[in-house]
């Protein structure tokens, strides 16, 4: 009976925190350790940028949660979830959150002084990307900011610098996250037009986003590039993950319209999933070789 209820609470809270999304920036930030380190660090410094990382995106997810209950119990496709129906209470998640978060500076503080100097940075974009939805339509880009601090971050945790590579592979992963995260956004373009939230799609209409999605995109296309060329530890391997990835990209755009976006969960998570292996895998492969 024990051991169920806690198999039970840990699915919960993997679902509430949208733990199979790691791969979103987790891909990034271990290309950028990768690059930073001209192979993997010690082992020491890749533990604690992981402890990092799953500490920040998770009380990062579940904080998120919180803050967003009220909105999420009004949305009919988010009113399945666990705070929403009350299969978890709001002190539990925000006590789980506040400890991820405390694992999270404590491991900044054991890789250099300024990663630890940036730790309240990392923090407050952690935290109010969650509020932007109520005042401007940039959320996107906020998420994607935050989600860029992970390559940035996993650089900073090797060198102790910073270096313009990690700004551009921080900016790919900025455009790449916004982009499809307007696409999912698209879906809620009633509600959040009713309801007063802010998104992209209800401050230009869908069509319009979906064009602003694919620029993005593009775009990051062309910060992927950039890296390449920038590390002396790239190549051939590389540019044909980038051209995989393009190949996503369209696949991604051609099967959503603001005619049927039916394929949006499809589109935005599912083929975002398969880029990021897909960046993850030639990065590793070609970083090795």
């Amino acid at each position: 009976m024990v051991l169920s209820k806690l198999s039970k609470k840990v699915r919960d809270y993997g679902t509430l925190v949208m733990f199979s999304h790691t791969i979103f920036s987790l891909s990034f930030a271990l290309i950028s350790m990768v690059l930073a380190g001209n192979g993997l660090p010690s082992p020491s410094v890749f533990f604690w940028i992981l402890v990092a990382f799953m500490g920040a995106r998770t009380g990062a997810n579940a904080i998120n949660r919180v803050i967003d209950a009220e909105i999420d119990a009004k949305n009919p496709r988010t009113a399945v979830r666990q705070l929403p129906q009350g299969l978890m209470h709001k002190k539990e998640v925000i006590v789980f959150s506040a400890v991820c978060f405390a694992i999270m500076v404590f491991a900044a503080a054991m890789l250099n002084p300024l990663c630890m100097l940036l730790s309240p940075v990392a923090l407050f974009l952690l935290i109010i990307y969650s509020y932007t939805k109520r005042f401007t339509w940039a959320c996107h880009l906020v998420l994607g900011i935050t989600s860029a601090a992970a390559p940035v971050g996993a650089w900073i945790a090797v060198t102790g610098s910073i270096s313009w590579l990690p700004l551009f592979m921080g900016a790919a992963n900025t455009l790449w996250v916004a982009g499809f995260d307007i696409i999912y956004g698209a879906q809620d373009y009633d509600f959040d037009t009713r309801n007063g939230i802010h998104s992209i799609p209800a401050e230009f209409g869908v069509k319009k986003a979906l064009y602003i999605a694919a620029f993005f995109h593009t775009v990051t296309l062309a910060f992927l590039l950039i890296v390449g060329l920038l590390s002396t530890h790239l190549g051939m391997i590389y540019y044909i993950g980038i051209i995989l990835i393009s190949l996503l990209f369209v696949i991604e755009h051609r099967m959503i319209s603001p005619d049927n976006l039916g394929n949006v969960k499809i589109a935005s998570y599912s083929i975002n999933q398969l880029v990021s292996i897909t960046f993850l895998v030639f990065g590793l492969i070609d970083a090795y070789l």
